[in-house]
């Protein structure tokens, strides 16, 4: 199984919905940091991320690491690597998770 690299890209404010359904001065996660980079051994939930993300992105994980080829190359460029989110649609936090070449 190949390790697989998670590393936020952006963590931002859903800036349509959050004046409605968020708290006011709603802020962007404080879990995580656009640069963090996690690395995924196994299939198991790296330290430090966010069990919510990880429940979001497990599944694209696995494939990964079992070598499968883009079967989400209808909307990214990028084989064996897909850009995902959490599911938080106040202050979603997207991810670039991408086998890496062990």
């Amino acid at each position: 199984m190949k390790r697989v690299e998670i590393k936020v890209l952006e963590c931002t404010v859903n800036t349509r919905l959050a004046p409605e359904y968020g708290q006011p001065n709603i802020e962007p996660c404080p879990f995580h940091k656009a640069g963090d980079v996690f690395i995924s051994v196994e299939g198991a939930k790296p330290e430090g991320l966010c069990e919510s993300a990880w429940q979001a992105i497990e599944d694209y994980v696995f494939a990964l690491g079992h070598g499968a080829p883009g079967f989400w190359l209808e909307w990214s460029i990028q084989n064996h690597a897909a850009v995902l989110c959490c599911n938080d649609g106040l202050r979603p936090v997207t991810f670039l998770v991408r086998a890496l070449d062990d």
